[in-house]
C-alpha cells in the first residue's frame, strides 16, 4: 500500500474501466461570487453547509442521516451553475475525453445499469444525442482536474476532512434515470447546478452494508425521504444510504456534482494499519508472543478452545499495553495513502522555498501544515539483525492534481521521489513535533543536541518548501 501506483490501482474508482492516458485542458472560469469563505478549511465546510453549524452537523446527521439544504438566493444558485455545466462538458470534449476512463454514458432500464460507451475518444455531437435520443445520463469523472474552482473547493476539504475527496458531474435528460437504486461505501455531499432532480432515500440507517444485496427495489421498500433538489441545493447522506435519483418531466436536463470522501477510514481500517507495528512493538518485550504455535496447528490438526483462548489471552495483553500507553499508535499505510494520492495546494506559490535560507538565529514555521505527515517506519536498510525505527516527512506539494482520483500509476521516478519522502532519526521526532505544533519557533530551540542537527533539519524542510523563514 505505501507505494502511490499500487495503492492507486485498488482504490479510488471502483470499475474495471479502461485507463486510457489523459489530455487535459482547464475550462475557463467565470467571475461569479463565490458564497463560500476559503480563508481556511473549517470555513470551507462551514459556508458549504450554512446555514446549518457544524457542530450540529456532525453531532446530528454525519454517519446518522440525511440533510436537505435548500437555497432561495439566486447568487448561490449562479455559483453552482458555475462550477460544471453542460456547456463546460462540450468544450472539453474537443480537447481530448475518452469513454470509461473520463466518460461513462449509462441509462436506468427496468431497474438495471445499462452501459452505453462507445470507444475512444467523445464527441460533443455523440454525447448531445445521448442526451436527446437515447435520454442517457452522463457521468463525467473527477472534474476537479479542469476545474480550478472545484480544486479549490476539494483541496480544502482534504485538509477538514483529513481524507480523500472525490467527485463526479451526472448530466441527466428529463424524465430519465441514469442509475438504478444502490449505496457507496462513501459520505456523499451532493450539489444541484442545473435544473431539478427528484432523489428517493431507502434506509438511511444502512452505513457500510458491504455485505447488503440489492436485488430489486421492492426488496428495500418504500423511501424513507423523497427529495426535490433545485440549484443552489445541498443533500448530505451517510454511506450505505441506498438512493436513486431522476430528472422529473419538464427540466430540459440536470446537473448536480457528487462529493464523496472517508472511503475506508473506519476503526477497522485504523486496526488494520497500526495493528502490526503493534505487535511487532510487543513482541521484542512479551516472551509469550514469540513462544511456538503448537505443533501442526497449521493442518487443522490443534485447533479450538485452547487456540482460542491464548490468542484472546495475548490480545487482552495487548489491548492493555496500548490502553496505559506503552504501545504507541503508529498509523502508516494510511498516512502515506492520504497524503500521496491527495491535491496538491491550489496556490502554485507554495511550490517553491521562501526567499531566505534558514539560519540558527531565525524564527520560522511550517508551511502547509495539512499537506504533510510525519510517520515512524522501519527502516528499509537493515545495518544488522536489529531494524532500525525511522521518520519519514511526506507531503503532497508535488502531487499532480490531473491524475487526482483516477486510479493511475505514476512513473517509477516520480513514484520514489514521492513515496520516499524526507528520512530523518528517530531522535529527530520530537523537534519535528514541536515545529507541528507551534505557530513560529526559533531554530536554536529545536530539541536536538548539536547546532548542525538543527540546522540540518530546517534546510531539509526549507528545501522542500515546507518551512518559512520569518
Amino acid at each position: 500500500m505505501p507505494k502511490k501506483s499500487k495503492t492507486k490501482n485498488v482504490k479510488r474508482r471502483s470499475s474495471d474501466d479502461e485507463q486510457l492516458q489523459p489530455k487535459l485542458s482547464r475550462v475557463e472560469q467565470n467571475d461569479t461570487p463565490a458564497p463560500l469563505c476559503f480563508q481556511s478549511p473549517v470555513s470551507l465546510f462551514e459556508s458549504l453547509i450554512q446555514p446549518m453549524g457544524t457542530e450540529q452537523f456532525f453531532r446530528e446527521y454525519w454517519e446518522k442521516k440525511p440533510l436537505h439544504l435548500q437555497r432561495s438566493d439566486s447568487s448561490t444558485a449562479s455559483y453552482y451553475q458555475s462550477l460544471f455545466q453542460l456547456s463546460d462538458l462540450q468544450s472539453l470534449c474537443s480537447q481530448g475525453l475518452s469513454y470509461y476512463r473520463d466518460i461513462n454514458v449509462v441509462r436506468c432500464i427496468n431497474g438495471k445499469k445499462k452501459v452505453l460507451n462507445k470507444e475512444g475518444q467523445v464527441k460533443s455531437s455523440v454525447l448531445n444525442k445521448y442526451l436527446v435520443q437515447n435520454k442517457a445520463t452522463i457521468q463525467f469523472h473527477q472534474p476537479q482536474r479542469f476545474k480550478d474552482e472545484l480544486w479549490r473547493i476539494q483541496e480544502k476539504l482534504e485538509s477538514f476532512f483529513g481524507a480523500l475527496v472525490g467527485s463526479n458531474v451526472y448530466i441527466t435528460p428529463q424524465e430519465s434515470q441514469g442509475l438504478p437504486a444502490h449505496y457507496d461505501d462513501v459520505e456523499v455531499f451532493i450539489l444541484q447546478l442545473e435544473g431539478q432532480k427528484r432523489w428517493l432515500l431507502y434506509n438511511p440507517t444502512v452505513r457500510l452494508a458491504a455485505e447488503y444485496s440489492l436485488e430489486s427495489v421492492e426488496r428495500i421498500g418504500s423511501p424513507t425521504h423523497d427529495i426535490i433538489l433545485k440549484a443552489g441545493d445541498l443533500l448530505y447522506f451517510p454511506r450505505g444510504t441506498i438512493h436513486q435519483a431522476s430528472t422529473p418531466a419538464g427540466v430540459d436536463h440536470s446537473t448536480h456534482l457528487t462529493l464523496s470522501t472517508y472511503q475506508r477510514m473506519s476503526w477497522g481500517d485504523l486496526m488494520l494499519d497500526i495493528f502490526p507495528s503493534f505487535l511487532c512493538d510487543s513482541s521484542r518485550t512479551e516472551v509469550s508472543l514469540r513462544e511456538g504455535m503448537p505443533r501442526r496447528l497449521l493442518l487443522g490438526s490443534s485447533e479450538g478452545r485452547d487456540t482460542s483462548s491464548r490468542l484472546a489471552t495475548a490480545l487482552r495483553s495487548l489491548a492493555a499495553e496500548l490502553e496505559t500507553g506503552m504501545l504507541e499508535v503508529r498509523s502508516t499505510h494510511m498516512k502515506r495513502d492520504f497524503i500521496m494520492n491527495r491535491l496538491p495546494p491550489y496556490s502554485q506559490q507554495l511550490l517553491t522555498p521562501s526567499e531566505r535560507i534558514p539560519a540558527l538565529e531565525d524564527m520560522v514555521c511550517l508551511r502547509c501544515k495539512d499537506h504533510m505527515v510525519v510517520t515512524v517506519e522501519q527502516s528499509q536498510e537493515r545495518t544488522d539483525e536489529a531494524t532500525e525505527l525511522v521518520v519519514f516527512v511526506l507531503h503532497s506539494l508535488k502531487n499532480q492534481r490531473e491524475s487526482h482520483m483516477m486510479g493511475e500509476a505514476c512513473d517509477e521516478e516520480e513514484e520514489h521521489d514521492v513515496s520516499k519522502g524526507l528520512k530523518f532519526p528517530l531522535s529527530h521526532l520530537q523537534a519535528l513535533r514541536q515545529l507541528q505544533q507551534a505557530e513560529q519557533l526559533a531554530v536554536a530551540q529545536l530539541q536536538l543536541p548539536t547546532q548542525e542537527a538543527k540546522l540540518s533539519l530546517v534546510l531539509a524542510l526549507w528545501s522542500e518548501s515546507l518551512l518559512e523563514v520569518l
